[in-house]
């Protein structure tokens, strides 16, 4: 397996938009000035383990490039797209670690 020496450098939250019907909170921000990301995170877990991404709390997760507007990750209650890099992976990790903490503090 490649090691992925992908930092994260700067997290940039831009919007975060609480859903009226459903539960869950959709997030919007930046990594690095290179990545662009929507999720949609939920204060508990999914009744069903296949709908979030590991044990994150993230049901949707869709991340691009900001350069060319390319989609490199797509998870829509199951995997869409994979990674399309390391780098993206490590995107999805770090989103995965610790996004759902952020923003319910928990």
């Amino acid at each position: 397996m490649a090691r992925n020496d992908y930092e994260i450098e700067d997290l940039t939250i831009t919007k975060t938009t609480r859903r009226a019907c459903g539960g869950g909170t959709w997030v919007a921000g930046r990594i690095n000035d290179e990545y662009r990301f929507e999720a949609l995170v939920f204060p508990e877990h999914a009744d069903n383990p296949d709908w979030e991404i590991d044990d994150s709390r993230i049901s949707k997760l869709w991340i691009s490039r900001i350069k060319n507007k390319e989609t490199t990750f797509n998870w829509d209650r199951g995997l869409d797209m994979p990674a399309a890099s390391a780098a993206t992976q490590a995107v999805v990790d770090f989103l995965c670690a610790g996004i759902a903490e952020h923003v319910y503090g928990k």
